[in-house]
């Protein structure tokens, strides 16, 4: 749940008081706030997969807020279908071995 404390959270408040594992966690949570901000058109499902792990699995912890959605987009731009087809089955160590190497390239460019 502490995943999830948004940005504009009283938690905040007390940043210089709190250890850096914290700190990080609150900032993840901002990061995935972002992610699941309301869409006009809903994703399918294994997109969602893929936003949320790059999320909750560090690879948005560096960026700033007002780029999130541009990362969002530009993963589900690039992504290859075959990827995303895998995401609908259970995820073996080569299935995240794969989606953790496009997303460090993703969140390098």
């Amino acid at each position: 749940m502490i995943n999830l404390i948004n940005g504009n959270s009283n938690y905040f408040q007390f940043g210089s008081d709190l250890d850096a594992a914290t700190q990080a966690l609150l900032n993840r949570g901002a990061r995935l706030t972002e992610i699941l901000k309301p869409q006009y058109t809903p994703l399918p499902i294994e997109k969602q997969i893929l936003v949320i792990y790059a999320a909750v699995n560090e690879f948005c912890d560096g960026m700033q807020l007002d780029k999130i959605a541009q990362f969002e987009n530009m993963l589900l731009s690039t992504v290859k279908p075959e990827l995303l087809e895998s995401l609908k089955g259970s995820l073996t160590k080569e299935k995240k071995l794969e989606i953790d190497t496009f997303l460090k390239e993703c969140a390098l460019s």
